[in-house]
């Protein structure tokens, strides 16, 4: 009997099953795949949480751009509408006609309160400041300043941009102040951006605004002012706000900076600011990113230790209940990893499903922008067949007549037409793909003798006189050609359309150069009605059939992605006048400010 009773021991599972537990060999191997299991998990969770925690700073980061520029733009645009008000007021007008300006700085100083303006000065004809919010700068001479040139020259509310002796940048509204048709003198508002700097610095760890040229204007490190981006990174020494975002932790959970941060110890996020070819530069830092992340790895590792704990305890029973037990546990934690297990397969199918939703509203704002393009193109296609219609009659008549030679050069005119449809029709393409403008160095002259030519058989068929002012030395920008052209087309085909019942027609076209490239297209036509609508899509004078009111709104979009602006107003003697101020390229800006100090005398 007693041998019956140790078979039935021997045979009994939970003994054999116990017999393992008390193995030193397999008491290593299951904390080596704890461990194992314990830092694959860690590595995986640093890497999603740092991702997702990532992603979020970014969106936080675009939001505050997004917020930054539109609080830049709506300082910008509130400045820009005072010297149009001052430079009507009576005072200041009586002022200068008097030469009295005892109470004029006085008056200046009040206007500043109200407006909040960074600053408001008054110039004689002479550049001389006889009015000034501070006191120090009546006296001095301006005559060479930016802001006064460029207001005399433009008669328009003119924007620039000078440095001054601190190391920061003066942001300058001025306009002519002209009375019975003389200039007496100009205003000045100063736009007070240092107030936004500093607003920015007490939120964000760096932020920087850059011209169209690239140097730094604004900056919430003043040493940054008047660099490149790639110079201030290289000469900036991290201080304060973003140092912690150059060193590598000393923690064992976190990795290489240039690991968890794709090379970098901060983000950098840009975005481009719809004035002037300007752009925004913010810098986040990620230390709110890491911190976060540990927090989680800290309760993964505590998770790992108390599981290790419970695995010590459970391997150091060798009796048969607590085998037992630890196997009813062991099936527990089967249970759940089968849960966590089907969890991160749901999540992972989320995952998939949101990738996918994206892409499909990128492929549909794709399709959306081509349907703008196609009704562009659509539009712009009816002059060269226009254009095309009148070759083919005008060869019709002389094949008639017998000159065929003659009418070989009407035909190799309607294949050049063909060839620049072709062209228009493949700028779709570049809307269907990934990618930017093919932009070139293109010489503002010859993209109007080209759109001339264009107009050539409207300008045939109607006695039209006009009248050009080119300076000889070109005026270089960075555009696409065909886009330009097509925006130049746009401007003489309406300054034609406008003077088709005036008597003696007349369109004017100017090109210089100074501190910018301008094109003016002006016409002696009965002028614009409504100037507010007139660059809204689908709004025309015409009558039905005579256009479709987009040609205004497309040739405005392409002037500004190409960092420029088109405006238009009615000149006083009668007529509207259109204006494109473009960016110069910077391999010709230089000589093309040297030959257009005076580009009237050029001509």
């Amino acid at each position: 009997m007693a041998a019956n009773r140790d078979t039935s021991e021997d045979d009994d599972p939970l003994t054999q099953e116990a017999a393992p537990l008390q193995n030193p060999w397999w008491l290593r191997t299951a904390i080596g795949l704890i461990l194992v299991a314990g830092l694959t998990v860690i590595w995986a969770t640093n890497a999603w949480l740092t991702d997702r925690f990532s992603e979020n700073t970014r969106v936080r980061s675009e939001l505050r751009a997004t917020l930054y520029t539109g609080n830049l733009l709506s300082e910008l645009q509130r400045t820009s509408v005072v010297p149009l008000l001052l430079a009507r007021d009576p005072m200041l007008i009586n002022a200068l006609r008097g030469n009295d300006f005892s109470t004029t700085s006085a008056w200046l100083i009040g206007a500043q309160k109200e407006i909040a303006a960074s600053s408001i000065r008054l110039f004689d004809a002479s550049g001389r400041t006889v009015g000034s919010t501070d006191r120090y700068q009546i006296g001095t001479n301006n005559v060479l300043a930016p802001y006064f040139v460029e207001a005399l020259r433009s008669r328009d509310t003119v924007f620039t941009v000078a440095e001054v002796a601190s190391g920061a940048y003066e942001f300058t509204y001025s306009r002519a102040i002209v009375a019975d048709g003389k200039t007496l003198g100009v205003i000045a508002v100063g736009a007070d951006l240092t107030r936004l700097e500093r607003s920015w610095a007490g939120i964000s760890d760096a932020v920087a605004v850059s011209d169209s040229e690239g140097r730094i204007i604004l900056s919430t490190e003043p040493r940054w002012r008047g660099l490149t981006m790639p110079e201030a990174l290289a000469v900036r020494s991290a201080p304060s706000a973003i140092q912690r975002a150059f060193q590598v932790t000393a923690d064992w959970t976190s990795m290489p900076a240039d690991a968890y941060v794709r090379g970098r110890a901060v983000m950098r996020t840009e975005s481009r600011i719809p004035f002037r070819g300007w752009r925004m530069i913010n810098f986040t830092t990620y230390a709110s990113i890491r911190d976060r992340v540990n927090a989680f790895l800290a309760l993964e590792i505590m998770g790992f230790a108390m599981l290790l704990a419970a695995t010590f305890y459970v391997l150091s029973r060798r009796a048969r209940r607590q085998s037992a037990a630890y196997m009813r546990e062991s099936a527990d934690l089967r249970a759940l990893n089968s849960r966590l297990t089907r969890e991160i397969a749901e999540r992972e199918r989320v995952q998939k499903e949101l990738r996918v939703a994206e892409q499909t509203v990128q492929q549909s704002s794709k399709l959306a922008a081509l349907g703008e393009m196609s009704a562009g193109v659509s539009h712009e296609l009816n002059q060269p067949l226009a254009a095309m219609k009148t070759y083919l009659a005008g060869s019709r008549l002389l094949l008639q007549r017998g000159r065929s030679e003659e009418a070989l050069t009407s035909f190799q005119r309607i294949d050049d037409l063909v060839d620049r449809m072709g062209a228009l029709t493949r700028q779709l393409k570049g809307y269907a793909r990934k990618g930017g403008e093919a932009f070139e160095p293109v010489d503002l002259r010859q993209a109007v003798s080209s759109a001339l030519s264009m107009m050539e058989p409207q300008l045939r068929a109607r006695t039209i006189e006009i009248r050009h002012h080119f300076p000889r030395q070109p005026v270089t920008v960075l555009a696409d050609r065909i886009r330009l052209e097509q925006v130049i087309v746009n401007l003489l085909r309406n300054a034609i359309d406008a003077v088709k019942s005036t008597r003696k027609p007349l369109v004017e076209i100017g090109v210089s150069s100074g501190s910018l490239a301008h094109l003016t297209v002006r016409d002696n036509g009965p002028g614009v009605s409504d100037l507010e609508k007139l660059f809204e899509p689908f709004w025309t004078t015409k009558k039905p059939g005579e256009g479709t009111g987009l040609g205004l709104a497309i040739s405005s979009g392409i002037v500004t992605d190409f960092g420029g602006r088109l405006t238009a107003h009615n000149a006083v003697d009668g007529g509207a006048v259109f204006e494109m101020e473009l960016p110069l390229h910077p391999a010709g800006s230089r000589a093309d400010r040297e030959a257009t100090v005076n580009p009237l005398a050029a001509e």
